[in-house]
């Protein structure tokens, strides 16, 4: 069998081969893609430009690192479903970089994001002042959301996943205590049991896990 006979049909089974991991990694914009899959998507282009390089290497060679990454994706992926402190780690979380109209340098500098990156953002948002911009949120894919002051505002979740966030509940001048108590008072004794809650309304917004 000649070499571009063999590179025809490695390239014809690579293509659905890759195809079908990706399909089964979930679907994401490139845009959202974290860090993790940016490094399982260059580690599998890799090894397939390795396969498709040399005729003469062994195929399986090829296929078996595009498995094994395939399934510490899986892995990763199910864990972060169950962990956001693991889903943190390894996504990383959002900042914030603007708030009532002032922009939090502190944190930019956190993030090595520059004022540039940040105003050609808003003008691609047709945000033209900093003033309008109630908060501004640098999410871990690298994008900017933006919410203005005379739009609808961002309700910070009080618990994500059966974790308590703290900083969320400073910013809405609240603390754990009064969470707790809050819970106490429609019976919910073990916060690990919601999956998401929020404070809108002057009132608290839960939604239980369907399984525990």
């Amino acid at each position: 069998m000649s070499d571009l006979l063999i590179i025809i049909l490695r390239t014809i089974t690579l293509y659905w081969l890759i195809l079908g991991i990706l399909r089964l990694m979930g679907k994401r914009e490139v845009g959202e893609l974290s860090i993790f899959d940016l490094v399982v998507f260059l580690l599998i282009a890799e090894v397939a430009a390795f396969a498709l390089d040399d005729p003469k290497s062994n195929f399986i060679h090829a296929i078996v690192p595009m498995i094994i990454l395939l399934i510490i994706q899986i892995c990763v992926s199910y864990f972060s479903l169950k962990s956001k402190k693991f889903r943190d780690l390894m996504e990383g979380k959002p900042s914030i970089i603007m708030k009532d109209g002032i922009i939090v340098e502190k944190e930019m500098r956190k993030q090595r994001y520059n004022l540039d990156d940040l105003l050609q953002q808003l003008r691609e948002q047709q945000i033209g002042s900093i003033q309008t911009v109630s908060y501004a949120f640098l999410e871990p894919s690298g994008n900017l959301s933006v919410f203005k002051k005379e739009e609808e505002q961002y309700v910070f979740p009080l618990i994500i996943d059966g974790d308590i966030q703290e900083g969320h509940l400073e910013r809405i001048g609240k603390n754990v205590k009064w969470l707790k108590e809050e819970l106490e008072k429609l019976s919910i004794v073990d916060e690990k049991k919601i999956f998401y809650c929020s404070y809108e309304n002057e009132e608290l917004y839960i939604q239980l896990k369907t399984s525990f």
